[in-house]
């Protein structure tokens, strides 16, 4: 089985484009915005397009909902913004084709975490009350600020009130759990044996594989090139060649332009035992 490998890269120039760059690249999955990242604005669907794209591409990748979504906003509309969005993504996701959709939990803001997480397992019970071949993944926090997801136990508390656990998975983000206090770069085994005791490592879906601008802890986000920041290029390398992870895969979001992501690619290809 060829490593999954990619970056995130942008769909504005159509899923065919999109499909072929990342290959120019040398990348076998990838990661797109389903529309404006910090809007609500999507292109409509173009089926020929999407046609041509299925064509040439037949691995998993990784559709990332837009950042502002919250669905544990203090403010109702936004919470209903959210899910009337979220449905419309499922349903075009669903047209293309793509196996995995990515979000952010929300932010509680100041409501407080068990608020949080009544509101974000509602809002994904309303989302999920159609049927939809796409999972819906939560993405590992590193807790900054009133950011929900900043532990495994927190994620565990919102899965245990959906209906629909069938269609739920997890997105692990290096950097995220690194600031959030997971100590990857000595203790990865643990950690990862910490996710499937309280998640189930089955329904972990992609790596988010990015190195950490911060220190161990530190719930601040700052994502940094690989072997450039406090993860290091070891730990990495013992992340993408794990035997309970190296199937997954893996989505660079390291601060990079396309030529930066081409070599990243190649280097992670090295590494790959």
């Amino acid at each position: 089985m060829k490593k999954l490998i990619g970056c995130h890269l942008s769909s504005s120039k159509g899923y065919e484009a999109m499909a072929k760059q990342a290959m120019e690249l040398g990348a076998t999955t990838f990661q797109f915005f389903t529309r404006n990242p910090r809007g609500t604005k999507a292109k409509a669907l173009d089926l020929e397009d999407i046609t041509k794209f299925k064509e040439i591409w037949n691995t998993p990748y990784v559709a990332h909902a837009p950042y502002i979504l919250n669905l544990c906003s203090k403010r109702e509309d936004l919470r209903e913004l959210a899910v009337d969005i979220i449905k419309d993504d499922l349903q075009r996701l669903t047209t293309i084709g793509c196996p995995y959709y990515n979000i952010h939990p929300g932010s509680h803001t100041q409501q407080g975490a068990d608020i949080g997480i009544i509101q974000i397992a509602d809002g994904i019970n309303e989302i999920l009350k159609v049927d939809t071949p796409v999972t819906f993944c939560l993405e590992t926090m590193s807790g900054k600020g009133t950011e929900m997801g900043r532990t495994f136990d927190e994620l565990k508390a919102i899965y245990d009130r959906i209906d629909r656990k069938d269609k739920i998975g997890y997105v692990l983000d290096t950097c995220h759990i690194f600031d959030g206090g997971y100590d990857i770069r000595t203790e990865l085994d643990l950690v990862i044996d910490n996710f499937d005791r309280t998640l189930g490592i089955e329904n972990l879906k992609a790596i988010h594989l990015n190195d950490s601008k911060n220190t161990l802890n530190s719930h601040k986000d700052r994502h940094e090139k690989l072997g450039e920041g406090n993860i290091g290029i070891d730990a990495i390398e013992h992340i993408v060649n794990h035997p309970r992870l190296k199937s997954l895969p893996f989505i660079l979001e390291t601060p990079n332009e396309l030529n930066g992501y081409k070599k990243e690619i190649a280097l992670i290809k090295n590494l790959s035992k």
